[in-house]
């Protein structure tokens, strides 16, 4: 990732160091396996430990060049550092063993920091829906006005999106926090699956099932498949900002700061970047799923040609995606609202919204629903053309004054009862994320 996009925790995860000592982590918890069966001397684990040695990414590089081999050049720098005892190290494995499950590790590290900023922006759209429960606006369709809903109603849909968007994210954790030390092939030729076991469940992984010589791909194609979902629910919201920003609608708007500028030209302008950054960003990690779900298709027992392809779009995808999740939250806590527009758009149309309302009331009078449609709809396209208001249209059209009382036609014009059932909506879309004191 380009570091203008790349949080400092996700640029030190994905750092060669950190590569690196993962390896070492993983070196480490199957050679202690090894000494459990005797395959190793005892202590050997330990006594590399104590030597509390520093690995150079720098070294290992320059080594790299030599043997056109990571692993190897990885391995040779730590018996330069461990000496002797360092001999025992990778015993009967192969460079999968190492590689695949150090790379499930970073993996779940991290989920884990997309988790934490996921939980954040849902707290903050909580906030935000509570804010608003009551905050009337016209809800759209096709883009069109349709019936009312409230500002935190939208926001609702958004907020248990990201409910279901974090149980995507804890299913792809499960889904790649396996490992293998299976040797050559997969077949423990010089190793067994307890040895296995015991090492990868100090590392807080599981076994993969049949590992060949590699974890098989379907795993990360699932992985980056439910990163990029996740990354389109924040798209979603982003393409909303966005729409709500629009000088005709202006019913909600990016914060703008003390010092921006939104134009090098034009002094006035306020743009949703950051919404327009997120739309972007979401394409990004879509494509990193597609180049995962092409790596699942490998030669036999392995190949590398998922290899070139992972090292880039693990540490891009997760990245981004951590980014977004951040922007998302500034975003969503910034958000500023105006409920005097939403009223303004909520009457532009004259009550045209109760058009429905007025339909099952002429249904409920005894007419039949295709008759109450052209009754109602013939004053709906007057009141479109701005021939008149939409309630003074109907109530002057005889054959709707013949079956609805003023009362029955003005009860059709009633903001609450449409909404009366909005706080249900609401409390059931918090209650599916969390308890409320997690929402505090």
């Amino acid at each position: 990732m380009i570091p203008r996009y790349t949080p400092k925790d996700f640029a030190a995860l994905w750092s060669s160091e950190h590569r690196y000592a993962t390896w070492l982590r993983v070196e480490l918890a199957a050679c202690a396996s090894m000494e459990r069966e005797g395959l190793v001397p005892a202590g050997t684990a330990d006594a590399i430990r104590a030597k509390g040695i520093t690995l150079d990414p720098a070294r290992i590089e320059a080594i790299e060049a030599q043997t056109r081999h990571d692993v190897i050049a990885f391995l040779t720098h730590v018996e330069e550092l461990a000496g002797e005892p360092a001999r025992w190290l990778h015993r009967g494995m192969t460079s999968s063993d190492v590689l695949d499950t150090a790379f499930a590790l970073q993996l779940v590290e991290a989920t884990d920091l997309c988790l934490a900023r996921l939980d954040a922006l849902t707290r903050a759209f909580a906030k935000r829906v509570e804010e608003h429960r009551h905050t009337p606006m016209i809800g759209r369709s096709h883009g069109i006005h349709a019936e009312p809903i409230t500002f935190g109603l939208a926001l609702a849909g958004h907020l248990a999106e990201l409910g279901r968007a974090r149980d995507r994210l804890v299913d792809a954790r499960r889904e790649i926090a396996v490992g293998t030390l299976s040797g050559a092939v997969g077949t423990y030729a010089h190793l067994t699956p307890a040895l296995e076991a015991r090492a990868l469940e100090s590392l807080g992984l599981r076994a993969e099932t049949v590992a060949t010589q590699v974890v098989p791909r379907d795993r990360h194609a699932a992985y980056f498949a439910h990163l990029a979902v996740v990354a389109g629910a924040v798209e979603r919201f982003a393409v909303q900002v966005r729409h709500w920003q629009r000088t005709e609608v202006l019913e909600a708007e990016e914060p703008f700061t003390a010092g921006q500028k939104g134009s090098s030209a034009m002094p006035h302008k306020r743009n949703p970047i950051l919404s327009e950054n997120l739309c972007g960003l979401a394409r990004m990690v879509r494509a990193y799923a597609s180049a995962a779900l092409e790596n699942t298709a490998l030669w036999h027992e392995r190949d590398i040609s998922h290899s070139s392809a992972e090292r880039m779009i693990g540490p891009d995808a997760t990245t981004t995606l951590g980014f977004m999740l951040e922007r998302a939250t500034r975003l969503v806590e910034g958000l500023v609202v105006y409920p005097a527009r939403m009223a303004q758009n909520l009457a532009r149309t004259g009550g045209l919204w109760a058009s429905e309302a007025v339909l099952l009331a002429l249904v409920g009078a005894g007419l039949g629903r295709q008759e109450a449609y052209v009754m109602v709809q013939r004053n709906a396209m007057r009141a479109w053309r701005c021939e008149g208001e939409f309630e003074a249209l109907l109530a002057a059209d005889g054959d709707i004054a013949a079956r609805l009382s003023p009362e029955a036609l003005r009860a059709c014009f009633d903001l609450s009862h449409g909404l009366r059932h909005a706080d249900a909506i609401i409390d059931r879309a918090l209650a599916a994320v969390a308890t409320p004191a997690e929402l505090a």
